[in-house]
């Protein structure tokens, strides 16, 4: 198997983002409004991975466990910042409890798998911990998000219902614990069903880089199902510190729900 990758010239590039500009004219074409988002969010993903690469050029060349926990650092912050744009209505305390569910479940979960599961040699060894990281942190973000989303919506829907069973002498725990389950298990459906796809409606985006790279298919595809184990398991532990925690900051420390027009 040839191992050279072959490598994408600002040509190719170019020729690549005419179908940005073919998708921006039909969005133009349909009058929806969005041409300007598009190109804006082509443009910023360009910056973005163009700054990441040569950051991590650097990284590579330094060899060292500071600047890779500094990037794992960023990319955590970050992507609390992205959460906090998607979810609408926030449940208090917002960036303290999404913060820590992202800190402890990313984060345990990225160096179980890559300390025991892959085991690299040295253990910050850039090549594996960042992408492995990134792709954890970015698939539980999705999952965080759905979890504090649809525990936000589920309590002011329901808001009768808990102050019902409050007044009957439910706790704040059992009051709240349908709109937990149900936060929890909308949270899990995305990997879910990610999960039961993968292999025959798609392929996924590590192994077929891994692929292209040269890489033979079943050592690609043993990486992409580990990779799968983590995740699932980040977004799980995630998720569910997140509707637990937060869950628990909607009700008084004397099991009362609090006024939900300022929270």
């Amino acid at each position: 198997m040839n191992q050279e990758i072959i490598d994408l010239g600002f040509l190719d590039l170019a020729l690549g983002y005419s179908l940005i500009l073919l998708t921006v004219a039909l969005a133009r074409l349909q009058g929806i409004g969005q041409e300007r988002e598009m190109l804006w969010a082509s443009a910023r993903m360009i910056v973005q991975l163009m700054a990441i690469g040569y950051v991590l050029h650097l990284v590579f060349a330094i060899d060292h466990p500071l600047p890779v926990l500094v990037i794992l650092l960023a990319m955590g912050a970050f992507s609390v910042q992205v959460m906090a744009g998607r979810v609408k209505a926030k449940m208090p305390d917002f960036y303290r409890v999404v913060s820590t569910a992202l800190f402890i479940g990313c984060g345990a979960m990225t160096f179980y798998f890559v300390l025991l599961v892959v085991g690299p040699d040295p253990w910050y060894d850039p090549r594996y911990l960042i992408p492995l990281a990134g792709m954890i942190i970015g698939n539980s973000m999705n999952g965080a998000a759905l979890a504090a989303e649809r525990l936000s919506a589920e309590i002011r829907e329901r808001r009768d219902e808990i102050e019902t069973a409050l007044c009957l002498g439910a706790s704040a725990r059992q009051a709240s614990r349908e709109m937990v389950r149900s936060a929890y298990r909308a949270a899990l459906i995305p990997t879910t069903n990610t999960m039961a796809a993968m292999g025959i409606v798609s392929l996924p985006g590590m192994m077929t880089g891994q692929i292209l790279s040269g890489t033979a298919p079943v050592v690609a595809v043993k990486y992409q199902i580990a990779i799968m184990f983590a995740i699932t398991g980040a977004v799980g532990v995630s998720a569910f510190l997140i509707v637990l925690q937060g869950s628990r900051r909607y009700f008084t420390p004397f099991h009362q729900l609090r006024p939900l027009d300022k929270v």
